[in-house]
């Protein structure tokens, strides 16, 4: 076994051990906010309590959450094929997309129902919601605990960790509001509880959403510094400059990069060599496990370091036939 399938065997072990990690506490958590959904549901009509009704309303949502980040973990094992190369890891996004939307909506809902119970007060059985929202965090944070030692590096375990966290923050409200109209009477604060979850369900649904749609825009990961790494291209001996430069993510574990690498001509000899310098280091120093490196002559004419796409039409990319594969040199 070469030394190159040695080590696409050991990234396929790291991959297979990680989803499994993830997969764990995604049942973890699942089990525990659909118990929490339940207990919530009950409790807010029995205690008329607006704020636990809100609560069961964004775990409820949680819940579909969870539910489709663990699909969409299911979904990255399935194999590339030729009609999508890349297989299927973009699934992960889009369920983080998909969970952003939701907390927005969410948030509207608890907000329009806020607005009535400030006009008019209810009272609210203090004591029992305040037991109920007790479990309710109990439960949010042993969910949370699951998921948070992924959810730095994999935005959709981030956003299953941010609906989870936003639960628990939002049950320490409700549990200080039982508290204050368990000894003041005062039940608007019930309303004033549910406006605050309101908000951090929104504050939670910007995060997610802005970093989704600059994953889905192509654009270049937060890690990745180009003007460093293209100093650290350049460095590497025998490489006279690097032009026409992507870097995008595919998914939360995957960065690609592509680039033309402009080579001295009295190291033309030992392409392979410096391609390969170039791709450890990219994948030492910035994670970038999928690198596309086309060597060329410094002779060439060499392009921007940043490439402009351009459209153009179909038929005319045809009509030249073979070797109308033009980068704009």
């Amino acid at each position: 076994m070469t030394a190159v399938s040695c080590r696409e065997v050991e990234l396929d072990t790291e991959h297979l051990q990680l989803d499994k990690s993830i997969g764990r506490g995604f049942r973890f958590a699942i089990v525990l906010t659909a118990v929490t959904l339940i207990a919530e549901v009950a409790g807010g009509f029995w205690t008329n309590s607006l704020a636990l009704l809100s609560d069961a309303s964004h775990v409820f949502m949680d819940l579909l959450a969870l539910v489709l980040s663990a699909a969409a973990i299911i979904l990255a094992n399935f194999p590339a094929t030729d009609r999508r190369t890349y297989g299927w890891h973009r699934a992960e996004i889009f369920a983080a997309l998909i969970n952003g939307v939701t907390l927005f909506l969410i948030s509207g809902g608890i907000l329009l129902e806020v607005w009535e119970r400030i006009q008019s007060p209810e009272a609210v059985r203090s004591k029992e919601m305040l037991i109920i929202a007790t479990v309710g965090l109990v439960a949010n944070l042993l969910a949370a605990k699951g998921l948070h030692s992924h959810s730095k590096d994999d935005l959709n375990v981030r956003s299953a960790f941010l609906h989870v966290l936003g639960d628990a923050i939002a049950s320490v409200g409700v549990i200080i509001g039982g508290i204050i109209m368990l000894y003041t009477g005062w039940y608007v604060v019930d309303a004033l509880v549910s406006a605050a979850i309101a908000l951090i369900i929104v504050w939670g649904a910007v995060r997610v959403l802005r970093e989704a749609g600059h994953i889905l825009l192509e654009g270049v990961p937060r890690h990745v510094n180009l003007e460093e790494l293209v100093a650290k291209v350049r460095a590497v001996a025998g490489v006279n400059g690097m032009h026409h430069l992507h870097v995008w993510s595919i998914c939360s574990h995957i960065t690609a990069l592509s680039a033309h690498i402009d080579i001295e001509p009295d190291s033309r000899l030992r392409q392979g060599e410096i391609v390969g310098e170039i791709e450890q280091m990219l994948e030492h120093d910035y994670h970038i496990n999928h690198s596309t490196l086309q060597g060329e002559c410094s002779s060439c004419l060499s392009g921007p370091v940043i490439q402009q796409l351009r459209h153009r039409k179909r038929s005319s990319l045809c009509s030249h036939g073979h070797g109308s594969h033009s980068h704009g040199h």
